[in-house]
């Protein structure tokens, strides 16, 4: 047997050891609250060990030259502890009750935003905002993207129609009228706006009629990162509408694809989100959902 080969072995294997120890409480040291909140909030239990499992993994020794057992991790792990260090670092700013937010709370979040999505969100852009950035969002109907628009017309396959068809068409156009002018003038864009589109309260800005022209031009399909802040699904929509009126409670509506990602189902399941505007001059941003793990 080669002692000194098995000497420089458990030499090599100490020195990983601590490297690790290290690596671990690094990890801890900075995330500690985020950790400690998903370890006590993220339901199911499987969830919260397999994510922090999948952290800690991340920092664990290796050995290229020894055999080791195969890790089948799943493919969703990092997504979900990506999901669960948002939620988390959101709750230590969000307040308890649904409110408006002071603006060192907006500005906190749209660093917290800017650290997972990539972009720039903010409550406020160009000067202007909204009445809020944080409120009740509730289910909104699909609008008429160009005459002649309806249920039987209105999407790209018999599983959109299935999952979505059932929510019925908005009575009217959206505050911007049709997306196209014609069926065969709509382009994707057109489409995309119509399927992840907001209803905000424009009209409760307080001077929107004072400055009816500029606020109409400014808000007109404005991009909108959208997030759940209960289980960190995000959105990036345009404003399509307005709505919903004040005496329904909600301050804000979404499109049934917006709803459904955000795990809002409808708008009796009404429940909180975060609303801020996207600062993208270039058009560089992707409506729909948002990968955290791109």
């Amino acid at each position: 047997m080669d002692f000194s080969g098995r000497a420089h072995y458990h030499r090599l294997k100490e020195k990983w050891t601590k490297r690790h120890i290290v690596l671990q409480q690094k990890l801890w040291e900075k995330h500690k609250d985020s950790l400690e909140w998903v370890s006590k909030n993220l339901v199911p239990t499987q969830l919260v060990v397999s994510s922090l499992s999948s952290l800690l993994f991340l920092t664990a020794p290796t050995f290229p030259s020894l055999p080791v057992p195969h890790l089948s991790l799943p493919a969703q792990e990092n997504v979900i502890s990506k999901h669960g260090f948002l939620v988390a670092d959101l709750s230590h700013i969000l307040p308890k009750e649904i409110r408006p937010l002071t603006a060192e709370e907006e500005v906190k979040i749209s660093q917290v935003f800017l650290r997972y999505f990539n972009f720039k969100a903010t409550a406020e852009l160009e000067g202007k905002r909204l009445n809020r950035s944080y409120g009740l969002i509730g289910q909104e109907q699909h609008l008429a993207r160009y005459p002649g628009d309806s249920i039987a017309t209105h999407f790209d396959s018999e599983e959109d129609a299935r999952k979505f068809g059932g929510h019925g068409m908005a009575p009217g156009l959206g505050a911007w009228g049709y997306f196209a002018l014609l069926k065969d003038q709509m382009s994707e864009k057109d489409n995309l706006r119509e399927k992840y589109y907001l209803a905000v309260q424009t009209f409760l800005v307080p001077d929107y009629v004072q400055r009816l022209v500029e606020y109409r031009d400014f808000f007109r399909f404005r991009k909108m990162l959208v997030v759940n802040p209960q289980n960190g699904q995000a959105v990036v929509a345009v404003i399509g509408d307005a709505g919903p009126a004040e005496w329904t409670g909600k301050h804000l509506g979404g499109s049934p694809e917006v709803m459904k990602h955000l795990e809002r189902v409808d708008g009796s399941m009404r429940g909180p989100v975060l609303y801020f505007f996207i600062d993208d001059p270039n058009d560089t941003i992707p409506l729909g959902p948002v990968d955290l793990n791109r």
